[in-house]
């Protein structure tokens, strides 16, 4: 049996597992991200000397956040500033004789659902992950597009409201008005703290479903600004990219009232939209939630790092 070691690297936690070439994880853990490079690559190869030892792995895949180029090189890293224009594959390969591959953590998710979750069978999708921001992985022909500069999937970054010019014009961007916790839970909290100055915010999507069920009207109201706001993204990138499917991911998607109102709020909005409702009957692009969201990372990234040895 033919194992992989994985690492998803996050901005808090490194989630790190071994893999088969089945996309089974044998097992994983996690270990908090430190703050400079050289103590994160430390981690990292203490990991891999473990691991190495107990499974004689083919290789290394690593799913990070931010820009990464084909060759590794990481131009930037989410949350994680002291990787920013740092060569992450080259300081491994310093480390270990293995093969490594490294890639966008939206990217590996997309793969992972090609592999063994909600886009087996599909060539041409969109995965979509909802986080503390908004970013995405495109899969082109069966392969994962990056764009000239390893930028493509910032889909948070997309501007869909009337823009103010006296102000960033980010503020009007889906990721703050459609990610989980930069717009859903932000907008909330701003909302609520205009009337509650006390109120100290939340980052958990589920307090603001629960008090909507529970009939709490600005609830309601945000959620609904929200649902309809990244609607309009979703309807957006069917009409650039003309997917198979939309999978939408993070841990939102887990929620089947979210999957719910947002696949019902997208079918009205294609059907208020005049060219996607004439051709509805012709093309009709599902949205889905994406199967293997908090595992999405490891799979991915070890199956990047096993196509790459096949090849």
């Amino acid at each position: 049996m033919k194992t992989y070691i994985s690492f998803d690297i996050g901005g808090t936690t490194i989630k790190y597992g071994v893999v088969d070439e089945q996309g089974v994880i044998l097992e994983k853990s996690a270990l908090p991200t430190a703050t400079t490079a050289p103590a994160i690559l430390n981690d990292l190869h203490q990991v891999i000397e473990s691991y190495t030892e107990k499974y004689q792995p083919e290789g290394i895949g690593v799913s990070i956040p931010g820009i990464v180029q084909k060759n590794g090189f990481l131009t930037t890293a989410g949350a994680i500033r002291s990787l920013y224009g740092f060569d992450l594959k080259a300081a491994l390969m310093k480390l270990t004789k293995l093969p490594i591959h490294i890639d966008n953590d939206a990217n590996t998710a997309a793969i992972a659902e090609q592999w063994i979750g909600s886009a087996r069978g599909c060539e041409n999708y969109l995965c979509l992950v909802l986080g503390t921001g908004f970013g995405g992985g495109i899969v082109i022909n069966d392969q994962i597009y990056r764009g000239a500069h390893g930028m493509a999937g910032e889909f948070g970054w997309m501007v869909t409201k009337e823009i103010d010019l006296t102000q960033d014009l980010e503020a009007k961007s889906l990721n703050q008005s459609s990610a989980i916790v930069g717009g859903l839970c932000r907008q909330y909290t701003l909302a609520r703290q205009q009337i509650e100055p006390d109120y100290p915010g939340t980052q958990d999507a589920r307090e603001i479903l629960t008090a909507a069920k529970q009939g709490e009207k600005l609830a309601r109201v945000t959620l609904d600004n929200f649902y309809y706001d990244l609607g309009i993204g979703i309807i957006d990138l069917m009409a650039c990219f003309d997917p198979e499917v939309v999978l939408v991911g993070g841990g939102i998607s887990v929620n089947q009232e979210f999957v719910t109102e947002l696949v019902a709020t997208v079918n009205d909005l294609k059907m208020r939209h005049q060219s996607l409702n004439r051709i509805h009957d012709l093309i009709d692009i599902p949205v889905k939630p994406a199967k293997l969201v908090n595992d999405a990372g490891l799979v991915g990234a070890a199956y990047q790092i096993m196509k790459e040895i096949a090849r």
